[in-house]
């Protein structure tokens, strides 16, 4: 399994979905970055199910760090944090039958067999637990350095939010929600997230991230551009089918004169008078918002029969799950997107300015040498 991404600092994630505990590492951070444990446990918070439009399950994540942070920095060491599960039910999950649209059917195919098949093994979202607790260490260190991440629903069960206006502000407003939207439409959507569970099905969203204060010039040409490595991290979580930076597909339908983000001066900076093309050209940033959507597609864990094939008679089968799943993964998606592109983001940074960066140049502490 490739279960690292990065290339200066590099997040590795282990464990499995019924297992022991979920493991996160981060390597290459620059010693000197403060680790704030409350705010890790509060961006946690925001993926931990919360009410009737998520899972029935509940764990606690109560994490621990066990290296890389001394006296509340890190140390430049490997940093490992490690979070327990505890309310796992494997009974409900049955090993011969493959559960449709899950990675059931093509991890048994490539590990033939030995894989751990308990609530969807190391391909479960459970898993992102270890890349929110690491992406808030992340977060803290580009506020430091004045770039800020945010993800809200622009869309699920055909109620719409706002997309972003003032960037800054709302990722702001966004901040203090346990329900990531910008306008008044939490209600609505629960209740087209809550009709779909009632029916025993699920349904799927669009969510949008934006990201301000990255410098331009941030990302590489061709094979490292900047929404490559942004889209490659996003596409590794579970759900998402699709990405599109800007206005994206639309582009197509537009003419040149219309799409161009024309050239203009702000307080002696060069900006853009629009951002059509969601703050990157050829590969790297250009200064303006990063904005990129997210599609998102329904839960495949649903309640109503489906058909699937016994893997130890290799007849066919129907299949009707039991278990606690998310109606609807929009919400939880959200926090977890911003957690992955903040990892990314300080890789990039990292070898852009250099591996001390984010420490603002790691300075020695207690006069120590």
């Amino acid at each position: 399994m490739k279960n690292s991404i990065g290339q200066s600092v590099i997040l590795t994630l282990a464990g499995e979905s019924h297992g022991e505990m979920i493991c996160a590492v981060l390597d290459g951070l620059a010693p000197g970055i403060p680790v704030d444990e409350g705010f890790i446990a509060e961006q946690l918070g925001k993926r931990r199910p919360q009410g009737p439009t998520d899972t029935a399950r509940r764990e606690k994540d109560e994490f621990r760090i066990v290296s890389g942070v001394f006296e509340g920095y890190t140390t430049g060491a490997p940093l490992t944090i490690l979070i327990p599960n505890g309310d796992t039910r494997s009974s409900d999950y049955n090993p011969e039958l493959p559960r449709p649209s899950h990675a059931d059917w093509v991890a048994h195919t490539r590990y033939g067999g030995f894989e751990d098949w308990r609530g969807g093994g190391h391909f479960s979202g459970r898993i992102t637990a270890g890349i929110v607790a690491a992406g808030a260490i992340a977060i803290k260190a580009l506020k430091g350095k004045g770039v800020r991440i945010g993800t809200h629903i622009l869309e699920c069960g055909g109620v719409q939010d706002r997309p972003f206006a003032d960037c800054e502000g709302d990722i702001v407003l966004l901040d203090g929600r346990a329900f990531p939207v910008l306008d008044d439409v939490q209600d609505a959507m629960t209740k087209r997230i809550t009709a779909a569970k009632a029916e025993g099905d699920s349904i799927g969203g669009t969510v949008q991230t934006a990201i301000t204060g990255l410098p331009a010039g941030v990302g590489e040409p061709w094979f490292d551009s900047l929404d490559g490595v942004i889209a490659n991290a996003v596409f590794s979580i579970g759900g998402v089918k699709g990405v599109e930076f800007g206005d994206g597909f639309a582009l197509a339908r537009m003419k040149g004169s219309q799409a161009n983000d024309q050239f203009t001066v702000e307080n002696g900076q060069i900006r853009t008078s629009t951002n059509h093309n969601g703050g990157i050209n050829g590969g790297l940033s250009n200064g303006m918002p990063i904005i990129f959507n997210t599609a998102v597609k329904p839960t495949p864990s649903i309640s109503l029969p489906q058909q699937s094939v016994n893997l130890r008679t290799g007849e066919p089968a129907e299949l009707t799950l039991k278990g606690r799943h998310d109606p609807a993964i929009v919400r939880r998606i959200c926090i977890v997107i911003s957690s992955l592109v903040a990892i990314v983001l300080c890789d990039r940074l990292a070898l852009r300015y250099g591996t001390d960066w984010l420490s603002g140049g790691a300075a020695k502490k207690g006069g120590r040498e």
